[in-house]
């Protein structure tokens, strides 16, 4: 069963994979229909595997992040997990697949490798079942999807926020809409919104050739660009799938021992993700 919470602190740092890349090896059952267009399910023979193991995912930082038009945002959570920042709060809103939960966990993994105490939860609704004061006691608390706290999550939540500004700590919290609108109680919005505010703007289809190409090249492999042109045409086009796609591609090639064309990539969508 997946954490909710995942605690960083110090050298000592436990990062799921990022919310950039999507989960490519660890897969829960139910999940797998809803993934099938996204996760391939390659079967492989144990030298495969032996390569596949070879290229553990990519964790979440600030380098894998494709900056886009978010150049202001990103730097400033890059203040805020170096403890430079003035502003004590920082809210980051976008629509789903823009990067939220990437830079969040990022902020937070950056924040633990300079030697600060921090924490990034996933669910409020984990803040429940939560101790508040060892909770608050973090330098930097990041607190994703705060659009589907309940009541008593909200409650915590509000708690906790009034917590980490006593204490001169920071909060980063994160949702769909910007904290004007969010449904939740008055208080906590009126909160979420004291510090700065950045919408996570996804990247534009004319950006992203060169985005990927990029991504290709700082992960060690070159990628065509007849190969980019073709999986913008016949993938998902919002990031997260497309370098899910791209990484998934990468290992194919290496345990294939294929170069990246556009015939293996057809052949290799057509028969594991059943896309045209």
């Amino acid at each position: 069963m997946e954490r909710p919470i995942e605690c960083l602190a110090g050298a000592a740092v436990k990062c799921r994979a990022a919310a950039i890349l999507p989960e490519l090896r660890v897969l829960r059952p139910s999940r797998r229909a809803a993934n099938a267009a996204l996760l391939p399910e390659v079967t492989m023979n144990p030298m495969e595997q032996l390569v596949f193991d070879l290229v553990p995912p990519e964790p979440p930082s600030f380098s894998s992040f494709l900056v886009g038009r978010n150049a202001e945002a990103v730097a400033a959570l890059g203040r805020f997990a170096s403890g430079e920042a003035i502003e004590k709060s920082l809210f980051l809103w976008g629509a789903a697949g823009a990067g939220k939960s990437h830079l969040l966990r990022a902020t937070v993994t950056e924040a633990a490798a300079g030697g600060n105490t921090a924490v990034y939860v996933a669910d409020p609704g984990a803040l429940v079942a939560m101790d508040p004061a060892t909770l608050a006691a973090h330098s930097l608390v990041a607190v994703d999807a705060i659009e589907a706290g309940n009541a008593e999550a909200q409650a915590r939540l509000f708690t906790l926020f009034n917590s980490l500004r006593e204490a001169g700590h920071r909060f980063i919290g994160a949702a769909s809409v910007a904290p004007a609108t969010l449904a939740v109680r008055e208080d906590l919005r009126t909160r979420l919104g004291w510090g700065v505010v950045y919408e996570i703007l996804p990247l534009a289809d004319s950006d992203k050739p060169i985005a990927l190409a990029g991504y290709a090249r700082r992960r060690g492999f070159a990628i065509p660009e007849e190969v980019i042109r073709y999986l913008l045409a016949h993938a998902r086009r919002d990031m997260p799938a497309l370098l899910g796609v791209l990484t998934a591609l990468d290992r194919h090639s290496l345990a294939s021992r294929r170069p990246i064309t556009v015939p293996m990539l057809r052949d290799w969508l057509q028969r594991d993700i059943r896309l045209p």
